[in-house]
């Protein structure tokens, strides 16, 4: 049967893509490409990824039974290929996206709108060669319909009330239930993918940290661990264990900021001001013994820039004791207010089936019962020789997402300090050959798994890079999640997600 067949058995036999690590990339002509579609339906691999590169369309999968990872290529000579999103939700907004950048057309898209061209382009298919012209009038939206008696619409956006990004929601609602909600993002679309190419690596690495701000450290560690798989090279022992330090710094420093946003759109202003002031000690810290707040440009292909000296070393347990202290003490002061409990127990409920069908991980995944970790799936070091948990929510609500934010900070408190117990000496860099490949890179970010896949020159430059944040599979799941709560709580439900605008507006 289809099901019993596993990812490596389904692609076996079938041409590779030489100089692509770690995973193979296979090529699959259109037949094979609907057979993939078919195996899809009646299997549990996991969408990574869905991305265009010239005439091709590749797709990142795994096998959740045995953790194979593999990329399917479709050559669309004909500029359309079949769509995976009938069988896999997850891909919807990816093919929704490559259409608008490359001109690809999915056929089947159960969602034919654009996504990120809002047709205020000077052209279109921006990607593509050749390119297209822009609409000549203005091209309207169309949100998707409601029927139903006295129900009104709230529209929200895209300018807020706040210092954070762009996004427009249109809720639909039935007095203060709400019946309906859409999101239409894009409005932070900065052409990233073709800004990346034809830049050296350093010059790209920049633009890697800056995709989603509040994840500088994960991005940085994705490209750098992509360009290391493509040009087959390794970074130092010493630096894999850096890297690690600094991812757990910035999931900590997250943790810390959502944990009190989400008590703050709770009414319970205290906890953030509490929170932000730990948070400020993890970015002090920091800066103290890196050089910069939030790490930025610390990660770079090869290696770290930054050695972590004896001094800095005493200043982060300091702050792993102090923040476990007080960090207990504001989890016992959640714990203990049933006005609290009362808002986000129940609230915005994310179910684990609905959860797997998205491909949904991080807190938001993990809050619905979803196990899957980068750090522990991929295995890249120093990850695999340190000791931690993966721990998981049953509720998928509101307080699932704030308790496992907290379960995963205090794991993330017990790496930092394997992470010094365990750090080997050596070098900080070593250099990248000058070759031509083609790598992929998974990485766990605070919110999730991120996806980076590079193509470079033989020259060094990169040809093509497209990354993939966490949020593509997550803002689907706050569409659902808000069905059925009043519109009142929809800041505590969109804080409980914290999903990326910018990660998703590439």
């Amino acid at each position: 049967m289809l099901g019993n067949t596993t990812l490596t058995e389904f692609l076996d036999g079938l041409r590779t893509v030489p100089q692509h690590r770690p995973w193979p990339r296979h090529l699959l002509d259109e037949r094979g490409w609907m057979d993939l579609i078919h195996q899809l339906a009646e299997s549990d691999w996991t969408l990574l990824g869905l991305w265009a590169d010239g005439g091709e369309v590749h797709a990142a999968l795994r096998d959740e039974e045995d953790g194979a990872v593999a990329v399917a290529s479709l050559s669309c000579p004909e500029r359309k290929f079949p769509s995976l999103s009938g069988v896999r939700p997850g891909a919807i907004r990816l093919e929704r996206a490559l259409r608008d950048l490359w001109g690809l057309t999915p056929v089947g898209l159960t969602d034919p709108r654009p996504w990120l061209d809002h047709g205020r382009w000077p052209l279109s298919r921006p990607l593509a060669l050749p390119r297209g012209p822009a609409p000549e009038t203005p091209v309207d939206y169309p949100f998707l319909p409601v029927e139903g008696e006295a129900l009104h619409i709230i529209p929200v956006g895209p300018v807020h009330a706040g210092i954070i990004e762009p996004g427009h929601f249109r809720f639909t609602c039935s007095g203060e239930s709400v019946v309906r909600l859409e999101a239409r993002l894009g409005y932070a679309h900065k052409g990233v993918e073709e800004l990346m190419a034809g830049k050296p690596l350093a010059e790209a690495a920049k633009l890697a940290a800056r995709l989603s701000g509040d994840s500088t450290v994960a991005y940085s560690l994705a490209f750098a661990r992509a360009v290391e798989a493509a040009t087959a090279s390794e970074a130092p022992p010493r630096a894999h264990w850096l890297r690690a330090l600094m991812a757990e710094l910035e999931r900590i420093a997250n943790h810390l900021l959502d944990v009190g946003g989400v008590c703050n759109d709770a009414a319970f202003a205290v906890m953030l001001a509490h929170c932000t002031t730990l948070r400020e000690a993890v970015l002090q810290a920091n800066a103290a013994c890196f050089g910069h707040r939030l790490l930025m440009d610390r990660i770079q292909p090869g290696g770290v820039t930054h050695d972590l000296t004896r001094e800095g070393g005493a200043t982060l347990r300091t702050l792993c004791a102090t923040l476990a202290q007080r960090f207990n003490i504001l989890v016992d002061i959640y714990d203990d207010l049933p006005s609290l409990q009362d808002r986000t127990v129940g609230t915005g409920i994310v179910r684990p089936a609905l959860a797997r069908r998205f491909g949904a991980g991080g807190f938001v995944g993990r809050a619905s019962m979803q196990g899957g970790d980068a750090r522990k799936a991929a295995a890249y070091p120093p990850y695999d020789e340190l000791e931690f948990a993966v721990p998981t929510q049953p509720l998928g609500d509101v307080n699932a997402r704030i308790w496992q934010r907290i379960e995963e900070l205090r794991e993330s408190l017990s790496l930092v300090n394997q992470l010094m117990d365990g750090m080997p000496g050596g070098p900080l860099m070593r250099p990248i050959p000058t070759r031509g490949g083609e790598g992929m890179a998974l990485v766990e970010g605070f919110r999730g798994e991120i996806l980076l896949w590079l193509r470079l020159s033989e020259a060094g430059k990169v040809v093509r890079c497209h990354p993939r944040d966490p949020s593509w599979f997550q803002w689907p799941l706050l569409e659902a999640a808000i069905e059925g709560n009043i519109v009142a709580d929809f800041p505590l439900c969109n804080k409980s997600f914290n999903c990326s605008y910018s990660g998703v507006d590439l």
